[in-house]
């Protein structure tokens, strides 16, 4: 996986969120932009699709992300057992390159889905979003931890350091979120993504007071503990199940999206903890 390829994908996804100082907002939308990206993406799909599986039942999906393991050998388990507050403050790093956006990618499905699918994908972002509370704000939360371990919380404060496995994991979203297509696979992304946060976030809780971290660092993972339990159970029989009623042909495109994060997800938490077991940082 390159990394050029991947920083490039995420300055061209970038104009679309909050762009860059300097560049003309009009670029969003510069034809010339499009086809590089066009060209990016293209090549980061196939990459995905060599590596996942296909799959056609995206309730048999969601049952088998359910089903909390025992043990695992991912970051959170590694850092509620074992880890150091170095190596949780280096993966806040990592995870900054989203959670100081978070829920954006995922909004960009909202105006492509319809009836009860749509009422209840916004239900859940609307949490993601604070309730209606600016301080509420799953960003704001975030950039708040990210103060309290006394790192850099500006937006894309980290992207000059993380890794392509890192930026990948980014820009999977995006490339879901902002391709009508895709949207399956948009809807897919987000149901894993609320059913396996609930049981990883707990394990970070623990992790997290284990090493005595500011109790701020912890709150945000407290809220999605509580949150993402419930917003599992919508996502699962309020957006997926009326998304497959209306449009059944896109159950493929949903489990490819389950699938995908956990591909993206499995090789950053692979490189991270293989890299602190043998004393070294990801990061640039």
């Amino acid at each position: 996986m390159s990394r050029d390829l991947q920083l490039a994908l995420t300055v061209c996804y970038e104009l679309h969120y909050r762009g860059f100082e300097g560049i003309d907002d009009d670029a969003e939308w510069d034809p010339d932009v499009l086809r590089f990206r066009r060209l990016l993406e293209r090549v980061f799909l196939a990459y995905l699709r060599d590596n996942i599986e296909a799959g056609t039942d995206a309730f048999a999906e969601m049952d088998a992300l359910s089903l909390e393991p025992v043990s695992g050998t991912g970051p959170s388990w590694y850092l509620r057992d074992q880890g150091t507050w170095e190596q949780m403050r280096e993966y806040f790093a990592h995870r900054s390159l989203y959670h100081l956006k978070e829920a954006d990618p995922h909004a960009w499905a909202i105006p492509r889905l319809q009836g009860q699918a749509k009422a209840s994908f916004v239900a859940v972002e609307f949490d993601e979003y604070g309730g209606g509370r600016g301080e509420r704000l799953h960003q704001r939360l975030w950039a708040d931890l990210m103060q309290a371990a006394e790192l850099d919380s500006t937006y894309l404060g980290y992207l000059d350091r993380v890794p392509a496995e890192t930026l990948a994991w980014v820009n999977l979203m995006s490339q879901f979120g902002l391709h009508r297509s895709l949207r399956g696979a948009t809807v897919g992304h987000f149901a894993a993504t609320e059913i396996t946060s609930s049981p990883g976030s707990k394990r970070f809780v623990d992790g997290l007071t284990r090493l005595g971290a500011p109790d701020i660092c912890a709150a945000f993972y407290r809220e999605h503990v509580e949150a993402d339990a419930v917003h599992e159970q919508i996502l699962r029989h309020d957006v997926v199940a009326n998304l497959l009623r209306d449009e059944p042909h896109l159950e493929p495109d949903v489990v490819f999206g389950m699938r995908a994060l956990d591909f993206v997800e499995d090789v950053l938490g692979s490189a991270l903890v293989e890299s602190w077991k043998s004393g070294r940082s990801l990061l640039l």
